[in-house]
């Protein structure tokens, strides 16, 4: 069974930083693909950020220049830093985990980007 938690979420002011971070029982470094999503009130899932296979980076447009994801093999973490965060940034964010094509979810954090 693979245990996935996401922390770090919280409220921030427009402008703002957050840093979420995603622990899990498994090697990241062994996984297809390790990512983020998140999911707005009424709105789809939708993929914030990816590491596929340990080389490329996928970022979705809207997040270009002001997120990063990141691997931290010390802390065996997915992490995702979130500068400039916008009202709209406000969502559940979620981890996923790609093990040879099996998904892994977690239950999520919520960030609230409010003045």
């Amino acid at each position: 069974q693979v245990h996935v938690v996401e922390s770090g979420g919280g409220l921030v002011q427009p402008g703002g930083s957050l840093k979420l971070s995603c622990a899990t029982s498994g090697s990241i470094f062994s996984m297809s693909a390790v990512g983020w999503y998140r999911q707005a009130p009424g709105k789809q899932r939708e993929l914030v950020a990816r590491i596929i296979s340990g080389v490329s980076t996928n970022y979705a447009d809207f997040v270009k220049g002001r997120f990063t994801i990141s691997r931290d093999g010390a802390k065996n973490t997915v992490d995702l830093q979130m500068n400039r965060l916008s009202p709209e940034d406000t969502a559940v964010y979620y981890c996923n985990l790609d093990i040879s094509g099996r998904q892994y979810w977690g239950q999520g954090t919520q960030v609230t980007v409010s003045s």
